[in-house]
C-alpha cells in the first residue's frame, strides 16, 4: 500500500503509540484522521502537524461515533485505506483480592473498550474499504490492531487486560480470512513495554526493573518503533493475518 496521499484513521491517536503513528503517517504523505476522546491532545496534535491532519472526537465503543469518523475519512479522495486501532485502557486487579472477587463492571469495561472497540472500528472501516477501487495489487484497505505481549504472558492482576488483548490476537487471522475476498488485509502488533502514557507515572526504580527484563535492546520500546512497524506492514503486502511481537525478546514473568 502506498501511504502517500492515502486516507487513514488512527484511534487513540492523541497520545502514545497512536500519536507516534499519526506523525509517521503524516510524514509519509498520508491524510490522517485522529480519533480519540482526548479532545485537547487530539486538537493540539492536529494543529501542530497542520495540513492533512484532522481531529474527530470519537468513542470506539459507539457505533454512531465510529461510523461518523469512518464516513469522514472515507469522504477523502480514494476512500479510507488504512485504520490503525490504538485506543485502549488498562487496569490492575486480581481475580480474588483483599476486597473479594474481581469487580465485574471493571472487567467488562476493559473488554468493551479494548476488544469490542477494536472490532467495532474494524467492522465499520472494513465495510467502507470494501467499496474502494483496488490498487495494482488488488488491495482495497489495511487494518492494523494493537494487542500486547500480555495476550501471551498476562501477569498477576492483568486478567481483564490480557483477556482483551488475547481476543484481539484471536480476531486477527479470522478477520484476515473473512476480508480476503474484499482485498482488505488485517494485522496486529503486540508491543512489549513501551514509553507510553500508561507507564509515564512509574517511579524510576520500577522503570529500570522493566527495562532490565528486556533481553535486547535493554530499554523500553519507543513509540516511533511501533509507528515504523505500521508503515512496514502497509508497504509489505504479503503481511496478512499475522500478529507481530514488538518486544526485544521479552517474555513477561508472573509479576
Amino acid at each position: 500500500m502506498k501511504l502517500d496521499n492515502a486516507s487513514a484513521m488512527v484511534t487513540g491517536g492523541a497520545s502514545g503509540l497512536g500519536a507516534a503513528t499519526v506523525r509517521r503517517l503524516h510524514a509519509e504523505g498520508a491524510r490522517v484522521l485522529i480519533c480519540d476522546l482526548n479532545g485537547d491532545g487530539g486538537r493540539q496534535l492536529a494543529d501542530e502537524l497542520g495540513d492533512g491532519v484532522v481531529f474527530e472526537l470519537t468513542d470506539v465503543t459507539s457505533q454512531d461515533s465510529v461510523q461518523e469518523a469512518v464516513s469522514l475519512a472515507s469522504g477523502e479522495a480514494g476512500g479510507l485505506r488504512l485504520l490503525v486501532n490504538c485506543a485502549g485502557i488498562a487496569i490492575a486487579e486480581k481475580i480474588v483480592g483483599r476486597d473479594g472477587p474481581h469487580d465485574l463492571s471493571r472487567y467488562r469495561k476493559v473488554i468493551e473498550v479494548n476488544l469490542i472497540g477494536t472490532f467495532n472500528c474494524l467492522r465499520l472501516a472494513a465495510a467502507s474499504m470494501a467499496g474502494n477501487e483496488p490498487d495494482e495489487s488488488g488491495e482495497r484497505g489495511l487494518i492494523v490492531n494493537t494487542a500486547s505481549v500480555a495476550a501471551y504472558e498476562g501477569q498477576i492482576g492483568q486478567a481483564a487486560y490480557a483477556s482483551s488483548k488475547g481476543g484481539i490476537v484471536a480476531l486477527t487471522i479470522t478477520a484476515a480470512r473473512d476480508l480476503a475476498r474484499n482485498g482488505v488485509r488485517v494485522c496486529t502488533i503486540a508491543p512489549g513495554v513501551f514509553e507510553t502514557p500508561l507507564l509515564a507515572g512509574l517511579p524510576d526504580k520500577a522503570r529500570i526493573a522493566l527495562e532490565q527484563m528486556v533481553p535486547f535492546p535493554q530499554r523500553l520500546g519507543r513509540p516511533r518503533e511501533y509507528a515504523a512497524t505500521v508503515a512496514h506492514i502497509a508497504e509489505n503486502t504479503i503481511l496478512n493475518g499475522e500478529t507481530i511481537r514488538l518486544d526485544g525478546a521479552l517474555r513477561m514473568p508472573p509479576r
